[in-house]
């Protein structure tokens, strides 16, 4: 698509409560996603925010394919790319498995296992997250961008809908006072 993400983002107004009733502030999420995406961690990551595990599982179900979401699945995926090669050469090259008699190193094999390379890459689809028309503000990120989904989550509107009405406002046409007073003496008739 041929939208620049850098300016979609900086665009589009900030329409966001001062202080969320979960205690989930801006900071806390992009905190959050941070640590998610370096340790691949919920538990981890919810420490470094501040917030219990649960809480951020909440967070995420009641954000639902918003840029929350979007930004922890891209989070999960930063690293999976380098998981998955490492089980790839696992499944190539095999695993040196020691043997021991009396305590003495006797012999090295190799063992090829491609179970765990089969399992990784069947979970890879689930990351992939949903399909978005190319006219909803989700069709402008592609899931494995984490960095261009957090700045969103730090500067955007916490919900999609949010920036679709922001969009829409800003691209009402104003109305003139004089044809505003003859529209009300037309309904007072």
């Amino acid at each position: 698509m041929s939208t620049d993400k850098s300016t979609a983002l900086t665009t589009t107004p900030a329409i966001r409560p001062k202080h969320r009733h979960d205690g989930w502030t801006v900071e806390r999420q992009t905190t959050f996603l941070r640590e998610l995406a370096a340790s691949h961690s919920v538990r981890k990551a919810a420490k470094a925010a501040g917030m219990s595990r649960q809480s951020a599982y909440g967070l995420r179900a009641r954000l639902k394919g918003e840029p929350f979401d979007l930004a922890w699945n891209a989070a999960l995926r930063c690293r999976f790319d380098a998981l998955a090669e490492a089980a790839m050469d696992r499944a190539l090259n095999g695993v040196e498995v020691p043997h021991f008699y009396k305590g003495e190193l006797v012999h090295i094999s190799r063992r090829y296992d491609e179970r765990l390379t089969v399992a990784l890459l069947a979970m890879q689809e689930r990351f992939r997250g949903p399909q978005h028309y190319s006219s909803h503000p989700a069709a402008m990120f592609e899931p494995q961008e984490f960095g261009p989904l957090l700045e969103r989550v730090e500067s955007g509107p916490e919900t999609w809908q949010d920036e679709i009405y922001a969009r829409l406002e800003d691209n009402l046409p104003e109305v003139d006072e004089d044809e505003d007073e003859d529209f009300e003496d037309w309904e007072a008739d």
